[in-house]
């Protein structure tokens, strides 16, 4: 595949929230040079997986220059440079996501200094607690579907009451930037199509044949049947999905339970979509129990979940 047309590892944010994850060289070009407007004016750019304090940012507003960013871990690597030229910018930016030799090159770069870093205290926990917040975040970390943000907030929140929040804002990012490594260190090892991403082939080829697929969709299965007809194309027959409550069973070794439909509300069309989603997972590798009933669930077992981090 020629170079220019390979996904890039990256997630690009913007100001105006959209989150483009694993873009193309052309597609990154197409971002920096749209920025500038109101509402529209940064990218920030993360490699996959992300990395603390590892990123890359734009700023640029209409018939100004672009100021550039990036930080490669500690304060003392954090730098800035301005340029006048997209092209300059778009060369430079696909050379950091490329990781290539000399990136950094083409501009001037001056260290930018932001003071010293706040000291976070340690979490002031007994044992029980800790243990029972830490396990809770590995096994959101299994799941594979968090972000490091998501996953401090998770953190801050999980202990809290109407009286006690235990653990503030700063401890909580420490704690889940140092379990997110751990897991990314684990995740290194990986060789090979994991299958929650061959999940997501099988995930794929429905929702091209036109059947709205989600992963991780919701945090229960009311909730997945009342939101899953907002996420359909005018021309989608049925759906599939799991929600969060599924992820994190199949993370624990429990299999992942499937909830499918016809948006027609029919029994056979249901039927159908169960038999296409049974065929599509068995094409991707997977196996699937179900037994033709369209008022049951399919499940996908056995199921070896190693969906690697993206952040």
């Amino acid at each position: 595949m020629c170079q220019s047309l390979r996904m890039l590892e990256i997630v690009v944010q913007t100001e105006n929230w959209q989150r483009h994850v694993r873009v193309s060289a052309e597609e990154l070009a197409g971002l920096v040079r749209r920025i500038g407007g109101e509402g529209d004016r940064f990218l920030v750019v993360q490699r996959v997986p992300d990395l603390p304090n590892v990123f890359a940012q734009i700023w640029h507003e209409a018939d100004g220059d672009y100021t550039l960013e990036h930080r490669d871990g500690t304060a003392d690597q954090h730098f800035q440079a301005t340029t006048g030229s997209p092209d300059a910018v778009i060369a430079t930016i696909t050379g950091w996501a490329r990781e290539e030799a000399g990136w950094d090159g083409a501009l001037v770069w001056s260290r930018l200094d932001l003071g010293p870093s706040k000291e976070v205290p340690p979490l002031d926990l007994d044992e029980s607690e800790r243990e029972q917040l830490e396990q809770r975040v590995r096994e959101v970390l299994a799941g594979g579907y968090t972000t490091r943000a998501e996953l401090a907030e998770l953190a801050e929140d999980y202990l809290s009451t109407e009286d006690s929040r235990p653990v503030s804002r700063e401890q909580a990012r420490v704690l889940a930037d140092r379990l997110w490594l751990e897991r990314v260190a684990e995740q290194a090892s990986w060789r090979g199509e994991t299958d929650p991403e061959r999940l997501t082939r099988a995930f794929t080829a429905l929702q091209d044949n036109g059947i709205t697929a989600r992963e991780n969709f919701t945090c229960c299965r009311s909730c997945g049947q009342a939101e899953i007809g907002a996420e359909a194309e005018p021309d989608a027959r049925g759906f599939v999905y799991f929600h969060s409550q599924c992820t994190d069973s199949a993370a624990a070794g429990h299999g992942l339970t499937l909830y499918y439909g016809g948006f027609d509300g029919t029994s056979d069309t249901t039927a159908a979509i169960g038999r296409e989603v049974v065929a599509a997972l068995e094409a991707a590798g997977l196996r699937a129990e179900w037994d033709g009933d369209p008022g049951r669930s399919i499940t996908v077992t056995p199921l070896d979940w190693r969906r690697r981090l993206v952040g």
